[in-house]
């Protein structure tokens, strides 16, 4: 059963880190672009602007996700390190916790803003509005599914390893 369950979530986690990854890959072609056009032409693409911004929305908060995954996100080892391990699995329990409720409260409220900003439309591009916020309710669901999961005792972390590559100087 934990199989399934992590398989099913590591290929939709797959298709949101791809995705995150198309997202600064063409957030960084798209300003190129942008910085060469205005320099030799004098001319600029009227959307790179709103199109950089919406990339760099979605890449960011994919990218919070992603690093609740990885468990990235800061800890106080120092201290902790001091306390019996019995007190840290429970407060281990208790972030993870604070956590999920964090990516409720992005589902509940970004799903609200979402709705809210759909009235209105962004002005080069006239996409709504709302495309810039519907990445807030995505990122909610991902920090819950990635939380349940660590709670449950399946591991999340995908690159583990990703230090011991880079070489030391």
């Amino acid at each position: 059963m934990k199989m399934t369950i992590k398989r099913i979530a590591l290929a939709i986690d797959s298709f949101f880190e791809n995705f995150a990854l198309v997202a600064i890959a063409s957030m960084a072609i798209i300003v190129a672009i942008q910085v060469i056009t205005r320099k030799l032409f004098n001319f600029v693409f009227f959307w790179s602007e709103e199109i950089t911004l919406l990339l760099m929305v979605w890449f960011s908060f994919m990218g919070i996700a992603i690093g609740f995954r990885e468990k990235l996100h800061l800890a106080m080892d120092s201290f902790t390190n001091l306390l019996p391990k019995r007190i840290n699995k429970v407060l281990d329990k208790v972030i993870q916790v604070c956590i999920f409720a964090f990516g409720f409260y992005l589902i509940k409220n970004g799903w609200e803003f979402t709705v809210l900003m759909n009235e209105s439309t962004l002005p080069a591009t006239k996409l709504p509005n709302s495309s810039m916020y519907l990445v807030m309710p995505i990122t909610g669901v991902m920090i819950c599914v990635y939380t349940f999961l660590q709670l449950i005792g399946i591991e999340t972390i995908r690159h583990e390893h990703i230090d011991e590559e880079v070489p030391k100087t």
